[in-house]
């Protein structure tokens, strides 16, 4: 039997014990029956690269940030000829994402004559551009950083009096709310600045090289801008540095002899290189340690500096192969000397100067934008995020202080326009020295909120909802998340139950291997990778780069070409297949499994089946 569309979002059922799960979420992120016949013949793709779990209240933020953030660039400031915004709807918890796109012939020709001014302008300043693009980025991390919450005091300081200032802590608390979210908003809008821009000339370039040289895969593109450094790689570089240090002043055995970090710095501390090596760990941690473990757009997504195990393992596992003799660095200068190689390759089978002139260019501007593509990740996504999680867990301590939870992370089950309202109630009972409503209100609710939640979890949401479409044409959809019509075509055809033996996704690096499964769907299982695993996930987080050297390939369920999983992997030599949709849920720990990153399949092997031969 032919399938011609994926299951209807209407007909998706509630798991048991989710009934009402629509109250977590505001209203316009729901599907609507009013609104059926369009949203029912819409393409929907679940966002695991983001929100792999489903949404906390609170931390929608993210999504609604990036939902208009992304949108408008592509809509009403460049705009990209054939693509508009992406649509986002909640379904049981989970986030689906859908693009829209242009179809009018004379619409595209109108928005294209604006977009190559506009673009025109950004390209042609890019490096000036990019410049002004981190003043603002630290800029907005600085002032971030200098919001602070407090519990109302018992009475208000006497310098509030005597120096007049006719505003008190009630106003400044509220205040500062305001400003918590407007930052976030302000650091959404210049994560997109350049970014839509960023993936729109890699595309371009892509585009050509496929109809210059028919049958060119995405790797090959790829490995004509690869081997760039990036900020991305530097918590790792560290890492490194940190490894080096420790064995150049003797305190390698010292590392390697406690698996706690805090046990290792207390030992650190008494050796007698400890307060070198203590020094160039302290200036390493900020911000190189404002390292999200996940994608950063989750409160649970936290970073290095709230959890040192993973950098610890990691800088252990450099120590040990320094002590065996090792090159601990990534293989740079191979993957740029391959960069030359294919570039000139290709090049060279142009039949004009004036194709020459053409491809020279395309791959200029396509390696000037790659830096900011994976670049703006470490400010944005990392560094901003994971101090705003952090001030939002500041701010749940104000609301414990004053008898509203009875944990900091309860703040997570409330909207971020509810928290308006609950701050509100707590200043007026501060104000009034009536209990306020909220000390009664909000334990039952979050309880009701948390089950709901609980059991959402229990659901695994389709890779895919609604309508194949004819075409896509969004960049980020494309080399973000890795869907085209082919692989929406491949999932048609998988059925995630099913148990096939063969998955098919995005050869993102090249190279094949054999080795056992490890199934990491939570960052804290990370710690468990152990030497020549494959790699099976939903999506990797940057942050994970420094494992990558003990793995035998990566293989994820979402991600395009130019997903941190396809671009790490390429950069540390190591086989991916990216996109897969269903890697998770058919493969297990434990099992044998065959990535081929040339030809994008993997397959899990039976027992009988050797690794012998296999690179």
């Amino acid at each position: 039997m032919t399938v011609d569309r994926f299951t209807s979002p209407f007909d998706i059922e509630t798991p048991a014990g989710a009934e009402g799960w629509q109250s977590l979420y505001p209203y316009y992120a729901l599907l609507s029956e009013d609104r059926r016949t369009f949203e029912d013949g819409k393409f929907w793709f679940f966002d695991g690269m983001h929100n792999p779990e489903p949404l906390y209240p609170f931390d929608t933020i993210m999504t609604e940030n990036w939902w208009v953030a992304v949108s408008q660039m592509s809509t009403r400031v460049w705009p990209v000829p054939p693509a508009l915004g992406i649509d986002h709807r909640i379904i049981n918890g989970y986030l689906y994402v859908s693009p829209n796109a242009v179809t009018d012939p004379a619409e595209i020709a109108r928005r294209a004559e604006a977009f190559g001014v506009r673009a025109g302008h950004y390209y042609g300043n890019w490096a000036e551009i990019y410049d002004q693009w981190v003043v603002k980025a630290n800029d907005c991390i600085e002032r971030l950083k200098a919001i602070d919450f407090a519990p109302l005091p018992d009475m208000e300081p006497e310098r509030s009096v005597f120096e007049h200032t006719g505003t008190y802590s009630s106003y400044r608390l509220l205040t500062s709310y305001g400003e918590l979210i407007h930052n976030l908003f302000e650091m959404g809008s210049y994560h997109f600045e350049m970014l839509n821009l960023g993936y729109g000339a890699y595309l371009t370039f892509r585009e050509y090289c496929q109809k210059a040289f028919p049958g060119m895969t995405d790797q090959t593109v790829a490995s004509m801008v690869s081997g760039i450094d990036i900020l991305l790689f530097r918590p790792d570089d560290e890492l490194r540095k940190l490894a080096r240090l420790a064995v150049e002043t003797g305190l390698a055995d010292v590392v390697l002899a406690h698996d706690v970090p805090q046990a290792a710095l207390d030992a650190i501390a008494g050796h007698a290189a400890g307060e070198q090596w203590l020094a160039a760990f302290e200036a390493a941690k900020d911000p190189w340690f404002w390292f999200s473990t996940g994608a950063g757009y989750t409160h649970t997504d936290r970073a290095w500096i709230d959890d040192l195990r993973l950098p610890f393992t990691a800088m252990r596992g450099y120590i040990q192969a320094l002590q065996r003799g090792e090159d601990i660095n990534r293989p740079l200068e191979a993957i740029l000397a391959e960069r030359t190689r294919v570039t000139a390759e290709y090049r060279s089978y142009l039949p004009t100067e004036d194709d020459r002139e053409s491809f020279d260019g395309l791959v200029a501007i396509a390696r000037e934008v790659f830096p900011f593509v994976e670049n703006h990740n470490f400010y944005v996504e990392h560094w901003h995020h994971s101090l705003f999680w952090s001030k939002v867990r500041q701010l749940g301590e104000v609301f414990v202080a004053h008898g509203f939870f009875d944990d900091h992370e309860d703040l997570f089950y409330l909207h971020r326009n509810e928290v308006y309202g609950a701050l509100y109630d707590l200043i007026i009972g501060w104000a009034t020295g009536t209990e306020a409503r909220g000390v009664t209100y909000w334990r039952p609710e979050i309880a009701r909120r948390r089950a709901i939640r609980d059991s959402l979890t229990t659901w695994s949401p389709p890779p895919a909802l609604g309508v194949p479409p004819e075409e896509i044409t969004e960049p980020l959809t494309v080399m973000l998340w890795g869907i085209t019509p082919e692989s929406v075509q491949e999932w048609l055809g998988v059925d995630g139950s099913t148990g096939s033996n063969e998955l098919r996704g995005v050869a993102a690096s090249p190279g094949k291997a054999v080795g056992r499964a490890r199934v990491i769907t939570d960052p804290e299982q990370i710690h468990e990778v152990e030497d020549g695993d494959i790699l099976i996930c939903r999506i990797t987080a940057p942050s994970w780069a420094p494992v990558f050297s003990r793995l035998g390939a990566a293989v994820s369920d979402v991600g395009g070409i130019m997903a941190h999983t396809a671009i790490v992997s390429r950069e540390y030599g190591l086989p991916a297949v990216v996109g897969t949709g269903f890697a998770t849920v058919t493969i297990k720990t434990g099992q044998l499994v065959e990535v081929d990153g040339n030809k994008g399949t993997v397959r899990i092997l039976s027992e009988g089946d050797s690794a012998e031969g296999v690179r």
